[in-house]
């Protein structure tokens, strides 16, 4: 009877642990992400400016992509579909967002770059998707973007595309979607 009592007191045990990896999972792996820039995630803080000499010998071409969450209350999109840009020089470029709603609303903006591995190198200095947006009814508005490719891009990486979805912020608490890192 002892072994038998021993075996169900493991067995619970080892259904606890995992049922906490399995918890911690998701949030252990947005901050891997934010650290290392996997899967495209960018920072949701603004990079200090630092007096870089831009690479005039190299252009990137850098694109931009607006979406909006299936239920997003939102026109959304960028003021240009792309440019080219010398690395280590601060560009800005605009994306235009307007409420479709008759009530004020709050929305914020996920960012993610693609290929992954050059979100490292991707550093916005002003970004409206640091900050949640209150949009009043029908507002529309442009919103910057201040960024600064790093020299350091791997030479093979010729195109970045910097990708926003807008989120209506009270749909996704509805929802119940975690609100880390928004």
């Amino acid at each position: 009877m002892g072994a038998t009592r021993t075996m169900v007191l493991k067995l619970v045990a080892l259904t606890v642990a995992m049922f906490g990896f399995g918890f911690l999972l998701v949030p252990l792996y947005e901050v891997f992400c934010d650290i290392t820039g996997l899967g495209g995630r960018t920072s949701n803080e603004a990079a200090t400016e630092v007096a870089i000499a831009p690479d005039t010998s190299r252009m990137v071409r850098v694109e931009f992509v607006a979406s909006v969450n299936s239920s997003g209350p939102w026109e959304f999109r960028p003021e240009v579909g792309s440019m080219m840009v010398h690395p280590g020089q601060m560009y800005t470029t605009t994306y235009w967002a307007k409420n479709l709603r008759e009530r004020d609303i709050v929305g914020h903006a996920v960012p993610s770059v693609a290929p992954g591995n050059a979100a490292r190198y991707f550093n916005k200095t002003e970004c409206f998707c640091f900050t949640e947006q209150k949009f009043e009814a029908l507002e529309g508005r442009d919103m910057p973007v201040v960024f600064i490719i790093d020299p350091d891009l791997p030479a093979h990486v010729e195109t970045v595309t910097l990708s926003y979805t807008f989120f209506d912020r009270a749909g996704l608490a509805a929802a119940g979607t975690p609100q880390a890192g928004l």
